[in-house]
């Protein structure tokens, strides 16, 4: 399994997919899923399948690698329509139609492999990956979008303001000022690039 760590500051799946992509807003973007296994590595990290269903989904991957080659296709599609819906969302403009609809058409392939958990005293819905679907994984991330456009933290939803980045967050601070997709890098990285210009 590939050893690249996944930064899973979005705040939700849908929004960690996404952020798939480093630098983009620079000439020269960075695509941390460059083939299946990337794809896998990400699906595990962020919980999106269990890591039995990572182990059988890595089996049937190297039987059928034109099949990988085509759930990958479809998670980077799914992810550049996510990008723009909630970069959109972010700014307060209308997600394009054609992205709306890309998504739209996954919905009733991942509900369809949802069911009803019981998770303490109520009632959940699950969406599990599915051994013998190489593109399953994405079943918890369109679960999770449907769950951010439908909710009101949808007004949260924030794209980083370090020029370099435009991940996107979940803004969960209590007067939603937070800028930074992490404080720690693109928020430093803004500070010091401020301190050397005033310099």
């Amino acid at each position: 399994m590939v050893t690249f760590r996944f930064d899973l500051s979005g705040g939700r799946l849908c929004l960690d997919l996404a952020n798939t992509v480093s630098n983009r807003g620079t000439g020269t973007p960075v695509d941390h899923l460059q083939d299946y296994e990337d794809f896998l590595a990400f699906s595990d990290q962020a919980a999106a399948a269990s890591a039995a269903s990572v182990r059988e989904l890595q089996r049937r991957a190297e039987a059928h690698p034109a099949e990988a080659r085509r759930a990958l296709a479809r998670a980077v599609s799914v992810r550049e329509a996510l990008f723009r819906i909630f970069d959109a969302a972010a700014s307060g403009r209308r997600p394009r139609p054609d992205d709306l609809s890309a998504l739209d058409a996954e919905i009733p392939w991942a509900f369809a492999h949802a069911h009803l958990e019981k998770e303490g005293g109520r009632f959940t819905l699950a969406a599990a990956p599915s051994a013998d679907d190489l593109a399953s994984p994405l079943v918890a991330v369109v679960k999770s979008a449907v769950d951010l456009l439908t909710s009101p933290d949808l007004e949260r939803v924030r794209t980083c303001a370090a020029d370099t980045c435009q991940w996107l967050f979940i803004d969960t601070t209590k007067n939603r000022t937070r800028r930074w997709c992490d404080m720690k890098v693109c928020g430093n990285r803004e500070k010091a690039r401020r301190f050397r210009a005033r310099a």
